[in-house]
Formats: C-alpha cells, sequence, structure tokens
C-alpha cells in the first residue's frame, strides 16, 4: 500500500448554519481497507455523499490518485472511479444474477440483432462467471433470479458488481454502506472474504459500519468522526475496542489537537 487512490482534504459541509463537516481530511490507499466508524449524526454518510459525488463539499480538495477531480454527481464519480453499495442494494430482484452484475453495460448480440438491441445472453453469463471468478464468489447460477437469493448472497452480488467496474490497471475506489447491516453471521463471512479478496487485489474500500468486530476483522485502519470532525485515524492493529467506543460516544479526547 504505497499510493493514496484516494485523498480528501479539508472538507467543509455546511447546510445553512449548520456545520455537517468540519476540516475533514480522510485517504485511503491502493489494497487498503479502511473503516469509518461514528454515532448516528456523526457526519459519515455526508462524507460518503462528498466522495461518490451526491454532495459537493462547500470547501476542500478531493484527489484521484494523485489527480484533482471536482464531482458534480455521482456519475462523475463514476467516471473517476469511485463505486458506491447503497444499503438497499439497487438490485432488479426479478432479473437473474448475471442481469444484475451487467446493468448498464449488457452486451448486444452481433449483426442486426445487436443493432435492434437484443442482448446477448449467453455472452453476459460468461463474462459474469469470468468476473466472480476473479473475484473468488461463489454463489448461485448465474441464470437464478435475485429473489431467490439468500441476504448475504445479495449483498455479495451488489458487491460484486461495483467490483468488476473498479478494477482494471488502474484500481478505483469502493465504497460501501452498512454491507452487513442485515445479515447473520455465516452471510457475514461471506462479505468479509470478499472485502479481503478486492482488496488484495488492489482495489481501496471505504467502509461505514456500526459492526465493531467486522471493522477489526477487515480493516487496515480505523477513521473515527465525531461530530462532523475527524477524531481518530490509527492502524487498526493499533488500537483496541475500547478507545474506538471512546472516540464514537466522545469520552476519549480526539487524536488531534484543534478537533
Amino acid at each position: 500500500m504505497s499510493e493514496r487512490a484516494f485523498d480528501l482534504t479539508g472538507i467543509d459541509l455546511h447546510y445553512g448554519f449548520v456545520k455537517a463537516l468540519d476540516g475533514v481530511d480522510f485517504h485511503v490507499e491502493q489494497g487498503e481497507v479502511v473503516a469509518m466508524l461514528g454515532d448516528n449524526g456523526a457526519g459519515k454518510s455526508t462524507l460518503m455523499k462528498v466522495m461518490s459525488g451526491a454532495h459537493r463539499p462547500t470547501s476542500g480538495h478531493i484527489a484521484v490518485h494523485g489527480r484533482e477531480v471536482h464531482f458534480h454527481s455521482p456519475h462523475d464519480a463514476a467516471a473517476a472511479g469511485v463505486q458506491m453499495v447503497y444499503q438497499d442494494l439497487a438490485l432488479v430482484e426479478a432479473q437473474d444474477i448475471a442481469t444484475n452484475l451487467n446493468l448498464g453495460r449488457e452486451p448486444l448480440r452481433k449483426g442486426p440483432l445487436g443493432w435492434l438491441g437484443f442482448v446477448d445472453r449467453k455472452a453476459m453469463r460468461e463474462e459474469s462467471d469470468r468476473e466472480l471468478d476473479l473475484l473468488g464468489v461463489r454463489t448461485a447460477p448465474m441464470h437464478r433470479p435475485v429473489e431467490m437469493l439468500s441476504g448475504g448472497q445479495r449483498q455479495v452480488i451488489a458487491i460484486a458488481r461495483s467490483a468488476v467496474r473498479v478494477t482494471g490497471e488502474s484500481n478505483g475506489i469502493l465504497l460501501l454502506d452498512e454491507p452487513t447491516a442485515a445479515l447473520g453471521y455465516e452471510q457475514t463471512r461471506l462479505v468479509e472474504g470478499l472485502i479481503r479478496t478486492m482488496a488484495g487485489r488492489g482495489i481501496a474500500v471505504v467502509l461505514v459500519t456500526h459492526n465493531l468486530p467486522l471493522a477489526f476483522e477487515v480493516s487496515h485502519r480505523i477513521v473515527v468522526l465525531n461530530r462532523g470532525r475527524k477524531v481518530a485515524d490509527i492502524p487498526t492493529a493499533d488500537t483496541e475496542n475500547d478507545h474506538v467506543v471512546g472516540w464514537i460516544t466522545g469520552s476519549r479526547p480526539s487524536m488531534f489537537a484543534s478537533a
């Protein structure tokens, strides 16, 4: 982990007289998993919306792989290699796995049928198989409708869909919003394994979660927000559960003198 894939500096965001984010610095390196923690209202969701292009900061700078960028929409963020996986997953439940993995980039058949917009379903399923193999994911046959999958399998499909879109010569950034919020133990383990695999392939992962065991299990570094400010930024191996809880609740002093 040597290159900063995503670098945000001095991020402020105001809603009228309310300061939702106050001078937040945040970065994630290529192949790194950063857990972003904090209580409700700490600023996690707001910062993720800035990262994904849904909100524009009042001030501050954003750089992707060292190049300054200005996101005016989620489309701009996606074009720069930033993909967000929301809690609602945005899957089409009546469609099969292959179709969900290829939403918006469906391969067309060759010749006149392709000109008319006919999808090459065989090619789509074969390509989906290859992509999931690269991620080490095995869920269910490509033709199975998403509505027949377990909660963990659906989450894996949603994450994998974004992961294959940020994998390339310049690996992108994957933002995960509470990926295990409604999952049981075994399903959570599926997601944990996928997060590790993605980081191993060079994808930078930002994980927002209230699940502290998950954060300690998969992250390289933990960042804690409290009332719109960053109060901790520390390698996961150098901290412990009680310290993190203290930063989240405010009972432990900030690591930064100005916060």
